[in-house]
C-alpha cells in the first residue's frame, strides 16, 4: 500500500556536504551545506553530470521527476497531492510517462499521451522533459543511494509542522512565508546567494523561488542522511528499476 514514512539511507558513508538542486533557466540551481561546519554556498550547475560528479556529496535531492511510468500514474504524486492538500497540491503535476520521452514535439506526446493513458500531457510537464532525460539518461539504481527525487512544497511543509505553505511560492507573501521557514531551519543565506547568482549570470538565468527551492532540498538531503526527512512511495520501480519515490 502507498504509504508516508520515515526515511533512512543506510549505512551510507559520511561525506563533506549535502545538495538541493532545482532546474533554473541556465541549468540547475544548487544550494550546498557543508557538513562540518553548515556553511551555505550556491552555484549553477550546467549539467546535472556536473553535479554528479560532486564527490563530496553525501545526499543529493533534485526537484525533478526520478523513475516514471509507461502508462499509469505514479503513486508517490499522488501521496504528496494529499499532503499537500488543499493549499498547495496543484504544485505536483503530473510527470510525463516514459515513452513521451522519445518524442520531440508536444503534440506528438500529447496526443500518444491521449491515446495510450486516456490522458495528455500538460505544457508544464513538457517545457521540464528535456531536463528529466538529462537526469534519466546520466544515472542508475544504484545512484539513487544517494540522490532522490525532492518536491521543495512537501520539504516547506515538514518544516512548517506538517502545514503546507499558505500562499503561491512566485508571490510576494510566499516568498517571504518561505524565507522565513529556511531561516527558521538556519538556512539564512538563501537571499544573499540570489543576488549574488543573478548579478554573475544574469535576471534571466535564476529566479528567487528556484533558490528557495533548492535551499529547502538541500534541507531535505541532510534530513534524509539523519533519517527525519519524509518519503513518500508505494515501493514501485520503473522499467529501468528507478524507485519512484519523492522525499521531503
Amino acid at each position: 500500500m502507498p504509504a508516508t514514512i520515515k526515511g533512512k539511507t543506510g549505512n551510507l558513508p559520511v561525506k563533506g556536504c549535502v545538495l538541493g538542486v532545482d532546474g533554473c533557466r541556465a541549468g540547475w540551481a544548487v544550494v550546498c551545506v557543508n557538513l562540518c561546519d553548515d556553511r551555505v554556498s550556491g552555484w549553477i550547475a550546467p549539467s546535472f553530470a556536473e553535479i554528479l560528479g560532486v564527490k563530496q556529496a553525501a545526499m543529493t535531492i533534485v526537484d525533478m521527476p526520478i523513475g516514471l511510468c509507461e502508462t499509469g500514474p505514479r503513486a508517490c504524486e499522488a501521496l504528496a497531492r494529499k499532503l499537500l492538500s488543499p493549499l498547495r497540491h496543484s504544485s505536483v503535476f503530473s510527470s510525463p510517462k516514459r515513452p513521451m520521452l522519445a518524442f520531440d514535439r508536444y503534440e506528438d506526446a500529447n496526443a500518444w499521451g491521449k491515446q495510450h493513458c486516456g490522458k495528455g500531457l500538460s505544457k508544464q510537464a513538457w517545457m521540464i522533459a528535456p531536463k528529466i532525460r538529462e537526469i534519466d539518461d546520466a544515472i542508475t539504481p544504484a545512484d539513487q543511494a544517494r540522490l532522490g527525487e525532492g518536491h521543495p512544497e512537501v520539504a516547506l511543509a515538514r518544516l512548517n509542522n506538517a502545514k503546507p505553505c499558505t500562499w503561491p511560492k512566485r508571490k510576494t507573501e510566499g516568498q517571504a512565508e518561505r524565507r522565513a521557514l529556511l531561516e527558521r531551519a538556519g538556512m539564512n543565506e538563501t537571499e544573499d546567494i540570489y543576488l549574488s547568482l543573478r548579478s554573475e549570470h544574469g535576471a534571466s538565468a535564476i529566479a528567487r523561488d528556484d533558490v528557495y527551492d533548492a535551499a529547502a532540498l538541500a534541507l531535505t538531503a541532510k534530513a534524509r542522511l539523519h533519517g527525519d526527512a519524509l518519503r513518500l512511495t508505494d515501493e514501485a520501480r520503473d522499467g529501468r528499476g528507478l524507485i519512484m519515490e519523492i522525499w521531503g
